[in-house]
């Protein structure tokens, strides 16, 4: 595949490279490319490329080096969601708030047997590794998390749940498959607790408080959808100890609850993070109403998906050295008791700060 990238600003005088994906291996299903950049001269330059599906490049443009990284994706799903990333990060972008813009995409699979994406090359940390390291400040970080997410609320798309990329290849346009709110968070509810019920991870009784729960709060979630990055975690953002470069990894974005994205750091964190998150949000916008049986609701289904990911993974067999695990509690204590606050505030109507 051929393809003109903008690469205005990106550490090169062209305003344009062309470059050139091919599949490596014996077929076009091999999910491992070569990537080479033509100059203004047609002269081509090769990348270093490995079998990762995600690896930066760097590519001599002139006397320039045009760097960036490019994602592959070869599931039997199909779902071209670079095409709904690309949707997604043009309008953030255009809001303010620093995302990676798409340089180029393919999603169609005609030529290769899998989709591909090429983005700037943001040179700095994801967040988390910071974290673990005990060097972020949560002072300055959290705020901007908070404002971030609120920014982002502004955009503005019809339906809930995941975008159609159909549509968002064909048009650009942001058009969510769900028609209400009600009908996303249902979505595989029930298939998830009996799974962890199955699994012994949750008790009969635990199930039957999570339904009745879920019955006397869900129509909180009537209310207007935002955009909702719906993998907003540390390891999603680049940037400083001080300072939050970057918004990454948009390919789970939905249409959903404004109280979602804040639900979603408190997976991994404690209530003083989540306050300074939202006071950086309410330095946007305020809170939306009910915004803690929302909150909890939104926490909750969180968790259990979360929940069912880790007990079918193992993942609670793992030790610190695991991305998910910080300091001395286990992944598990922590996955049950976020699940029971969810469950008790909103059995208990409480205030989620």
């Amino acid at each position: 595949i051929m393809c003109r990238v903008d690469v205005s600003g990106y550490d090169t005088a062209e305003s344009a490279v062309t470059v050139k994906v091919t599949p490596v291996g014996a077929g076009l299903e091999e999910a491992e490319v070569k990537v080479v950049a033509i100059d203004a001269n047609g002269q081509e330059f090769v990348s270093d490329w490995g079998t990762d599906r995600t690896r930066a490049l760097s590519l001599p443009v002139g006397v320039y080096v045009f760097k960036a990284f490019i994602r592959t994706e070869d599931g039997p799903e199909a779902d071209g969601y670079f095409a709904v990333e690309k949707a997604v990060t043009d309008r953030v972008a255009a809001l303010g708030v620093p995302v990676p813009k798409t340089l180029a995409y393919d999603v169609s699979r005609t030529e290769t047997g899998f989709s591909w994406q090429i983005i700037p090359y943001v040179d700095a940390s994801d967040l988390n590794a910071l974290f673990k390291a005990g060097e972020l400040d949560w002072s300055a970080v959290a705020p901007a998390i908070g404002r971030a997410i609120a920014t982002w609320q502004g955009v503005t798309a019809s339906g809930f749940g995941p975008f159609s990329a159909s549509r968002a290849d064909r048009t650009g346009e942001l058009v969510a498959l769900h028609p209400s709110a009600e009908s996303y968070y249902r979505l595989n509810l029930r298939r998830h607790v009996d799974y962890l019920v199955r699994n012994d991870f949750l008790a009969e009784e635990d199930a039957r408080r999570i339904f009745a729960a879920v019955e006397a709060h869900i129509a909180a979630l009537d209310r207007p959808g935002v955009l909702v990055h719906k993998d907003t975690a540390l390891w999603n953002m680049l940037g400083t100890a001080t300072e939050v470069r970057s918004f990454i990894d948009w390919d789970d974005a939905i249409v959903g609850d404004a109280m979602d994205d804040p639900s979603l750091m408190a997976c991994f964190h404690g209530r003083d993070v989540l306050r300074t998150i939202v006071a950086g949000y309410e330095e946007v916008r305020p809170l939306p109403p009910d915004a803690a049986p929302r909150f909890w609701l939104d926490l909750l289904r969180n968790m259990l998906f979360k929940a069912v990911i880790r007990v079918g993974a193992g993942y609670f067999r793992r030790d610190a050295r695991f991305f998910l695990v910080a300091g001395g509690e286990s992944l598990e204590a922590v996955t049950r008791r976020k699940i029971g606050a969810a469950l008790e505030g909103l059995e208990q109507e409480r205030e989620f700060l």
